[in-house]
């Protein structure tokens, strides 16, 4: 069988990848596939032939197969030679959109790359990171997404044996912060130019006749991942490993791993299992990006100013603001979810007094925040009991704030729904999602999957999947499953 892919990153240099197969499995079997995603690709596949195609063991006739390297700083400390582990990119697809994306297979054996490890997934992430990347999707922000699982029908080897999976990815590229990382490191000018030249081909034209590209890049990569780190915020997502092997330049969410959805409001939340530290912690998610994005810069600056000093000053100007731009952002976007449809000086000071009410209260995130679109609906009635009850001067104070804003509640409460989900995949369902997929159960994740699908809509009849944990149902580390 033929895609039709394209292969414009394969025509780059050929130390920029490295041509690999990927190792054929026991038992391949459908585990979910991304129909309407499919769809868009052009793609229309029976469910063995998805089976053998996915897996690795049949790839397509036209894919070109290839290893993308890169390097990374992992939780500060650069490591210069990562690379695709355990993934092979089959080419690249252009969809309905015009737009041209990846299709990637992960955990497909291994590579190069490996470092001795064993190229392959387990079961239970690649699923995790299906589900995760759709809700994000669902959700409206720039993501990855998930095209099928396969399972394998062989073991993997980590703290204990689990069923091995390989995940098809689709991304508008693979190309990370690492990548350029990986060449600058090398001092190799030729190779960070043809990247450079590639990335604004692909992902910015609008930068070709810019008098810096490599400026007009940099600021262009930093306003989307400003934009992209306020909608993590905006739902409560928490990444787990903000590594710059983990940045795409494209402005998509890439990686699932050690990542899960806040319950409660706590700035200080961490997840992963390997954050021991908190580097990664919810309200750190900003510093850390102007931080990879700062690696970005250096790799750059040759080709920014050939004075280095000069260079320096310039990239400084593009990245200086970006913490303060990731609060404008979010600051915009609450003023939304709030029901106003107009900007006031005193916003920000009403943002920040629910922040404290609600981090003092241990008030779930989502459920508040669409609570109080219930209340903006019918401003006379009593608040209902998914808001806690510290909120009560903060709730007058937003109430006279709606009183001068021209919307009608009709009209607010509709706005505020559309920004504030009801659903997200609650880290207590994804982990009991995955456990019965382990165990051969594949139901809850399906119909865990559909429920965040529509994270806007009420579905009446899925409301238990909007409540979060009780005190025993609490999952409080994610892991990184490599």
């Amino acid at each position: 069988m033929r895609f039709g892919f394209e292969h414009s990153y394969a025509a780059l240099p050929a130390r920029l990848h490295t041509r690999v197969a990927p190792t054929s499995v026991a038992a391949p079997q459908l585990v979910v596939y991304n129909a309407p995603l499919a769809e868009d690709l052009g793609l229309r596949l029976a469910g063995a032939e998805a089976a053998a195609i996915f897996s690795g063991n049949t790839p397509p006739e036209d894919a070109d197969l290839l290893a993308m390297a890169y390097a990374g700083h992992q939780f500060g400390v650069f490591v210069p030679s990562l690379g695709d582990g355990r993934a092979v990119l089959l080419g690249e697809l252009r969809g309905r959109d015009g737009i041209l994306r990846d299709v990637q297979l992960k955990g497909s054996g291994r590579t190069p790359f490996s470092r001795n490890g064993d190229g392959r997934a387990a079961l239970g992430p690649m699923l995790r990171e299906y589900l995760l990347s759709e809700a994000m999707h669902a959700l409206g922000i720039p993501t990855t997404r998930s095209l099928a699982v396969v399972a394998t029908g062989e073991r993997v080897y980590r703290e204990e044996p689990l069923p091995g999976a390989v995940l098809t990815r689709v991304a508008q590229s693979h190309i990370r912060v690492g990548t350029f990382q990986y060449f600058a490191a090398r001092g190799d000018q030729e190779a960070v130019r043809a990247l450079l030249d590639y990335v604004i081909a692909r992902h910015y034209p609008d930068l070709r006749e810019a008098a810096v590209p490599a400026l007009a890049l940099l600021s262009a990569v930093t306003q989307r991942q400003a934009a992209l780190i306020a909608e993590w915020l905006r739902v409560g997502f928490i990444h787990g490993v903000m590594n710059t092997d983990n940045m795409s330049v494209a402005g998509e969410t890439i990686d699932y791993g050690p990542c899960a959805f806040m319950d409660h409001y706590d700035p200080r939340t961490v997840f992963s299992s390997i954050d021991h530290g908190g580097r990664y912690a919810y309200a750190n998610q900003a510093v850390i990006a102007q931080w990879n994005l700062a690696r970005l810069a250096e790799t750059l600056l040759p080709f920014i100013d050939a004075d280095e000093a000069r260079a320096v000053q310039q990239a400084r100007e593009v990245l200086d603001p970006f913490v303060a731009d990731v609060d404008g952002h979010f600051l915009t976007g609450m003023r939304r979810r709030l029901g106003f449809s107009t900007a006031r000086p005193e916003d920000a000071a009403l943002v920040r007094q629910l922040l404290d009410v609600l981090q003092r209260a241990q008030a779930d995130w989502t459920l508040t925040l669409r609570a109080l679109a219930d209340v903006a609906a019918s401003p006379d009635a009593a608040p209902t009991g998914e808001l806690p009850g510290e909120l009560g001067p903060w709730l007058q104070a937003w109430r006279a704030r709606l009183a001068e804003d021209p919307l009608t509640p009709a009209e607010r409460a509709r706005g505020m729904r559309a920004l504030s989900p009801a659903y997200i995949p609650r880290n207590h369902r994804v982990q009991a999602a995955l456990d019965a997929a382990e165990a051969g159960d594949y139901q809850p994740f399906h119909t865990l999957l559909s429920v965040v699908q529509r994270p806007y809509d009420e579905q009446p009849d899925r409301r238990a999947y909007r409540c979060p944990p009780r005190p025993e149902e609490r999952v409080l580390q994610t892991f990184c499953g490599t």
